[in-house]
C-alpha cells in the first residue's frame, strides 16, 4: 500500500471529522445523520488502514 496516499487520506478524514464536530450547529437537521454516518465510516476506515499498514 502506498504510504504517502494513506497519510494524506488519514489527514483529510480527521480534518473532515473535526470540521463536522465544530460546525454541527450550522448543519440542517435532515443532513446531520447522513454526514455523521459518513464521517464515522471514513474515520473507521482510516483506522483500519493504519492497523493494516502496521501489520503488513
Amino acid at each position: 500500500m502506498d504510504n504517502e496516499n494513506l497519510v494524506i487520506y488519514i489527514i483529510v478524514v480527521l480534518c473532515l471529522g473535526a470540521v463536522l464536530v465544530m460546525g454541527r450547529e450550522k448543519v440542517p437537521p435532515r443532513l446531520k445523520r447522513g454526514m455523521a454516518l459518513t464521517a464515522v465510516i471514513l474515520i473507521a476506515l482510516a483506522f483500519v488502514f493504519i492497523i493494516y499498514s502496521l501489520v503488513a
